[in-house]
């Protein structure tokens, strides 16, 4: 019976190996499709990736270019702030000082006009009495 049982290990031990084998072929074949489905996915997957880097690399020159317009824009509107308030004193200087030095100037010929119509003021002073004299002395 040991020679039975020997040929009984001996068959267990075959089949086994056998399965073993069989077993690293399939392994070496899930690997091998692994790695082609793994290399298929990074070819698909590089033109996107190409794709993400230019779109980027174009938003960052987009926003520099835009930094740069609204910067140009506020420098217009500073330069644009600065000749109209020159402006406006220039306009003054040349139109509204020599208009109020005018209007002076009539105001003051009307009032010596006005001053000729009505004619010499009345004379009414007459010398102070005693009485007034003693209320402004101090002493």
């Amino acid at each position: 019976m040991t020679d039975t049982y020997l040929g009984i290990i001996a068959v267990a031990v075959a089949a086994m190996a056998v399965i073993q084998v069989v077993a690293i072929a399939v392994a070496f074949r899930a690997s091998k499709r692994a790695g082609d489905a793994l290399a298929r996915f990074e070819n698909d997957v590089r033109p996107i990736l190409t794709n993400l880097k230019t779109m980027s690399a174009d938003a960052a020159k987009t926003a520099q270019i835009a930094s740069t317009q609204a910067q140009r824009a506020e420098q217009l509107i500073a330069d644009l702030t600065a000749r109209v308030n020159d402006t406006v004193s220039a306009v003054e200087a040349s139109v509204v000082n020599p208009a109020r030095e005018a209007y002076a100037i009539i105001q003051g010929l009307l009032a010596a006009f006005a001053a000729f119509r009505q004619g010499p003021a009345p004379a009414s002073h007459r010398p102070p009495s005693a009485e007034e004299e003693d209320a402004l002395f101090i002493g």
